[in-house]
């Protein structure tokens, strides 16, 4: 697992997300060489990873975001300073106008949202490119919660919708099937879309191959996913667009907590912490998945094992077991690697519990850039 060895994390404010900038900017690298070698256009999602105050570095390499709702399109306009590509699950009809001044793409989930939208676009005066989001029913992620390709799946219109022929006005065809995927699997996709829909694609402008492409994983076949995309493009003689998200912030900050309290009852002991997995780590109970903590180590008869416990009254709201060769005391620090994408932009304050701030590992010096405390909790209730 990635981090900085270089960070005195004994020394950050706790608790609090802390975003490496330079790691951040290395990931930007790859994905941009993996750009600029395919002749493609990647795009961020911000349903990953929406920390504003990065957005202008983000905006040096990357070719603008994707966004899912008008907040998200408002806040790229603002702080990217650029059009959106806009893909709404349903696009409600009194935000419609604004979608539109800040889109500059506007895919539809269904033909149903896109005849009742159609007329709207054309008289808007704004230059504006129309997909449609297409289920090919096919997927190689295991996990349901993140598998958008199902039969009868919500996202998306069923290749047999088609069958008569292509909506006409529609420029584009978008796709999301991977979640944080090899590019073999988007290799094998790409055989059940070419199989499905093989004959659309030569009247289409561009293909939107959504996210889950984890280009910055360590082990990631980068020189496939330049093959693939560009044997696509030449085959099909479309624009390719990906709009990856956690790969952008992948491995590029932790979260950072302390231990308030250790529990022990029947032999377990428990470690109490500032921080909840429910409230500031949920896809760690939903996925799930074992986050690594900095300095953990495999389990022996002479290491010190602990049940790890967030601090919400959820009883559930823990992961067992981790093994350290210390043992702990109230007060240290317990440091969650790869805690940057799908965390900060999934938090809640439940219980109201203290929010982590955010913090940003920069120049080498801590920078604070937002703490939470009791306003934004009662400002979120009424």
């Amino acid at each position: 697992m990635k981090f900085n060895k270089n960070i005195p994390y004994e020394d950050c404010p706790c608790p609090a997300f802390l975003l490496d900038k330079g790691r951040l900017e290395e990931n930007l690298k790859l994905i941009a060489s993996v750009r600029d070698q395919a002749g493609i256009h990647i795009i961020m999602a911000l349903k990953a990873f929406a920390n504003w105050r990065v957005f202008p570095l983000i905006g040096e390499y990357l070719n603008g975001a994707t966004a899912s709702s008008l907040n998200e399109a408002r806040l790229i306009y603002e702080e990217m300073g650029s059009r959106v590509h806009s893909y709404f699950v349903a696009y409600k009809e009194g935000e419609f106008d604004e979608v539109m001044k800040y889109s500059s793409h506007i895919t539809f989930n269904s033909l149903n949202q896109y005849n009742r939208f159609k007329d709207r676009i054309a008289s808007s005066g704004c230059d504006i490119s129309i997909g449609i989001r297409v289920n090919p029913e096919f997927s190689t992620v295991e996990t349901d919660l993140y598998n958008p390709a199902s039969p009868g799946s919500r996202l998306g219109e069923a290749p047999n919708v088609f069958d008569l022929g292509w909506p006409e006005g529609v420029e584009g065809l978008h796709f999301h099937t991977l979640c944080e995927s090899d590019s073999a699997d988007l290799v094998a996709t790409l055989g059940a879309i070419e199989e499905k829909l093989g004959a659309h694609l030569p009247q289409l402008k561009w293909v939107n191959m959504g996210g889950g492409h984890l280009m910055t994983r360590k082990d990631y076949d980068v020189q496939l996913l330049i093959d693939t995309l560009v044997s696509f493009k030449e085959k099909w003689g479309v624009d390719i667009i990906l709009e990856p998200g956690s790969a952008i912030s992948w491995q590029t900050g932790e979260l950072v907590s302390q231990i308030l309290d250790i529990h022990e009852a029947r032999g377990i002991k428990t470690l109490i912490l500032d921080v909840s997995f429910t409230a500031h780590m949920p896809d760690t109970l939903e996925m799930p998945y074992r986050p690594d903590i900095l300095g953990q180590v495999e389990k022996s008869e002479q290491t010190h094992q602990y049940r790890v416990g967030g601090l919400s009254c959820l009883s559930g709201d823990y992961l067992m077991d981790y093994s350290f060769d210390k043992e702990l005391s109230v007060g240290d620090k317990i440091v969650f690697l790869d805690m940057i994408h799908y965390t900060t932009v999934k938090t809640n304050m439940f219980n109201g519990i203290s929010h982590p701030a955010i913090v940003h590992w920069d120049n080498n010096a801590f920078d604070v850039k937002r703490e939470f405390g009791y306003e934004d909790y009662k400002h979120r209730m009424a």
